[in-house]
């Protein structure tokens, strides 16, 4: 068991993932809080019964929650990890971090005035293949990195009141689905100086499909695709001058890869089981930052997840996709 107590700012689905890793890997939930009582008290009744709050200010002033981990809908994350970060928690916050730039600029510089850690959940990034990954680009095995593409196509509810097709909640491929390539190819090749996108809408206003080339740096490129209403294959490339990193379905979650050769030879093959979804990765980067007295996470810093916010407004402004109150 760790030190550090989490208390879940919000009751769907995404925070029941997130919780169910983290006590499947021995870490503690001491809290939850959500806008009712009677949700927080189901939730918690699934969850080894911690303390359940009938309000967010309730569980950020809950002095047995040390890290609040923020799973409410994108246009809330602004709102809730101020919250949480003024009543000087530590706050892990759900990718997309938020809705645009402007506003994860806010929490950033909110999280340094009161000298708490804050990091995006971008759970991918810390999967045992994504480190095995940076290794072997680092250590020359693919030669000159030439183009990574990546795709994620989900066929989600089609009921234009739920949360993925609504302009209100943030709704759009782009910050549920693109961000996972978006971030993925940034990652590696740094930020884009150059974004190219190309999209269709639903019938609510926000984007169906979308496509994201980017130029990063040296002429290497991404390219991201992505779509909230078909199944797609969901598998990425890395390609080099001298080798290729074949990653499979789903490539965002814990999968394997295989290491090939410009011949065509699998120089490599990797396989690391995990025994749950994968989400408690990042937990474990988050509490190691907060025993170090670390703000900012290596692999995940918090003006990267401003950057990459930029990127997105970039993308949103090229396919003309703005939210209400924007």
């Amino acid at each position: 068991m760790s030190d550090i107590r989490w208390g879940i700012l919000g009751t769907g689905w995404i925070a029941s993932q997130f919780t169910t890793d983290l006590l499947t890997t021995g870490l503690q939930v001491s809290a939850v809080g959500s806008r009712s009582l009677e949700n927080a008290r189901e939730f918690a009744g699934r969850f080894g019964d911690p303390t359940a709050h009938g309000s967010y200010e309730d569980l950020v002033s809950d002095e047995d929650v040390d890290a609040v981990y923020v799973a409410t809908p994108h246009p809330l994350h602004v709102e809730n990890a101020l919250l949480a970060i003024r009543a000087g928690k530590h706050v892990l916050i759900e990718k997309a971090f938020t809705v645009n730039a402007r506003e994860a600029q806010l929490i950033v510089d909110e999280a340094a005035a009161h000298e708490v850690a804050v990091m995006e959940a971008m759970w991918t990034r810390f999967l045992p293949q994504t480190v095995r990954i940076r290794e072997l680009i680092a250590s020359g095995a693919l030669g000159e990195i030439r183009t990574i593409s990546a795709d994620h196509n989900q066929r989600l509810p089609a009921d234009p009141a739920h949360r993925i097709n609504n302009p209100e909640l943030g709704g759009g491929a782009l910050l549920d689905l693109g961000i996972y390539p978006i971030s993925f190819a940034i990652d590696l090749l740094g930020l884009p100086a150059r974004v190219l996108a190309s999209s269709s809408p639903t019938a609510t206003g926000v984007d169906r499909q979308t496509v994201v080339v980017m130029e990063h740096e040296g002429g290497t490129q991404s390219v991201s695709q992505f779509a909230l209403d078909t199944a797609g294959p969901n598998v990425a490339s890395i390609i080099g001058t001298e080798a290729r990193i074949e990653i499979d379905a789903m490539w965002f979650t814990p999968t394997t890869f295989r290491l090939i050769d410009s011949a065509g030879t699998v120089l490599e093959r990797y396989e690391h089981p995990v025994v749950s979804r994968g989400m408690e990765y990042q937990a474990f980067e988050f509490e190691r930052m907060i025993a170090a007295g670390e703000r900012e996470s290596p692999l995940m810093p918090a003006s990267s997840s401003v950057a990459i916010m930029g990127t997105l407004d970039e993308v949103r402004r090229q396919i003309g996709l703005v939210y209400p109150g924007e």
